[in-house]
């Protein structure tokens, strides 16, 4: 899989799949760990 880092601001810090939003710094509030974004990944794969 690859996967791409854009760089943003402002304190934004999203995750999206095949465009599709998984995480979202903003509508949770806490900066997710590693293996969080593991687990989102791999469960829609």
């Amino acid at each position: 899989m690859d996967t791409e880092l854009i760089e943003g601001s402002g304190g934004v810090f999203d995750v999206k799949l095949d465009g599709e939003l998984i995480y979202s710094k903003d509508e949770t509030g806490t900066f997710p760990e590693h293996v969080e974004i593991e687990k989102l990944v791999s469960s829609r794969t």
